[in-house]
């Protein structure tokens, strides 16, 4: 495990600054929630972090080592859950291994029985054991996207991203997986970052939050400082009237 550090990250597409001279450090271990509105830079940061997309200036560094492109030790969870319908929860879990064994190889589950007792502890963690021979597509939602994150377990990161992980779920869904990827990081030391649109959601699940608002970073903090008028920075007074509203109908 190293410490994350990002140092005067800018990325601009064309005339458009997606990100504007952001700089903090995630040490191990952290789990750490994006917010921001649609169009704030998260995305664009996720894409920075795991190589995807290569910064106009600045740099992101996992301990020593400038991330310059696509790492085997960084892993994705995505929106969409990417996962293979006609494989069985075990099979998708076990192409996170994908890095470390050929693509046939892996199609066929001829991978090192390390490999296989990896897949099989991931699919253990996100509570799927008991549905490690089901075929993906028959799986609800909720249980694709914790396939997803028994996949980005078996890659065996040092960095989990995840990208709006829950978007496309209903709320008790959108609770058990981030109740699965916060646990999953914690019993591995996982430093992870996700971006998450729902306030309420990120509340209950992050330990400190990076606020980006039209490409700029605009908070860096925890919880306890994470007050309504910190949000209303970030979203503005619709996200602020929403967490006053539940918490007055929860009072």
């Amino acid at each position: 495990m190293s410490t994350i550090t990002v140092e005067n990250l800018t990325k601009t597409y064309g005339d458009v600054e997606a990100l504007v001279d952001i700089s903090f450090e995630i040490p191990d271990g952290e789990f750490v929630v994006l917010l921001g509105e649609s169009g704030a830079g998260k995305s664009t940061l996720l894409r920075c972090l795991n190589g995807l997309t290569s910064p106009t200036e600045g740099t992101i560094s996992i301990g020593d080592e400038e991330i310059t492109g696509p790492r085997d030790d960084v892993a994705m969870i995505f929106q969409q859950h990417y996962i293979i319908g006609q494989m069985s929860a075990y099979g998708n879990a076990l192409t996170g291994s994908l890095n470390r064994t050929p693509f046939l190889r892996s199609l066929l589950q001829r991978n090192d029985r390390a490999d296989k007792i990896e897949a099989l502890n991931a699919l253990d963690t996100v509570g799927l054991l008991d549905e490690a021979g089901q075929r993906a597509e028959r799986m609800s939602g909720g249980q694709q996207q914790r396939v997803g994150i028994a996949r980005a377990l078996v890659q065996q990161p040092s960095l989990l991203l995840a990208d709006e992980p829950v978007a496309s779920l209903d709320p008790a869904s959108a609770e058990t997986v981030m109740g699965y990827i916060r646990d999953a990081a914690k019993s591995r030391n996982l430093t992870t970052i996700a971006s998450l649109h729902q306030v309420n959601l990120a509340r209950e699940f992050g330990e400190r939050f990076v606020g980006l608002k039209d490409g700029e970073l605009v908070f860096d903090g925890y919880r306890e400082d994470l007050t309504v008028d910190v949000i209303d920075r970030i979203y503005g007074n619709i996200e602020t009237s929403s967490i006053r509203n539940e918490r007055e109908a929860n009072a």
